[in-house]
């Protein structure tokens, strides 16, 4: 209980340190890492029921050489890369407002700083120290969560285009 605690009044302090931008920052990044996870869990679980449900289908049909059979397997196919592709312009979105959120979180903090210098000169280095870490603090906060973010985006985009390619070619197959 202590630790758990401990870890609350740490990431209190954290997001004191980096203004409210940094608040939003994590709100974004939590909600952006979620759409990934649940991408993650489509993947490994009902996509497989998804995929064998449509080459069950389509390998029970009697008929799969004519105009109307390809139509109908570019449906499925089609069907399937919507399926895959879900969530994942969002999370697009996501990545894309991390660094314009660091970079909000930049002006706020140096609009401080700028405020402090007018009202105790140049010389007060401690005072500016406050707003110099509101400036940093939410820009490194967005350059790791977009960073993060497009690793896993990028990821997830490949294998959805791989196994809309590997369907594709598996429905041409005759078993």
């Amino acid at each position: 209980m202590v630790v758990l605690i401990d870890a609350l009044n740490a990431i209190r302090d954290f997001l004191d340190t980096g203004g409210q931008v940094l608040f939003a920052i994590g709100i974004v990044i939590c909600v952006m890492w979620l759409l990934i996870l649940e991408r993650f869990m489509f993947l490994l679980g009902r996509y497989k029921h998804i995929k064998n449900d449509v080459s069950t289908n389509w390998f029970a049909r009697s008929e799969r050489h004519s105009w109307c059979s390809e139509q109908i397997k570019q449906a499925h196919v089609s069907r399937v890369k919507l399926a895959l592709n879900q969530n994942l312009s969002i999370i697009n979105v996501m990545v894309a407002l991390c660094p314009l959120l660091g970079l909000l979180g930049t002006v706020t903090g140096m609009i401080e700083v700028f405020d402090v210098m007018a009202i105790t000169g140049t010389g007060s280095a401690r005072s500016m120290a406050s707003g110099v870490s509101k400036a940093t603090i939410p820009t490194m906060a967005g350059m790791v969560g977009a960073l993060s973010g497009v690793f896993a985006v990028t990821y997830l985009q490949r294998k959805a285009k791989r196994e809309v390619e590997f369907l594709d070619d598996k429905l041409v197959l005759d078993h």
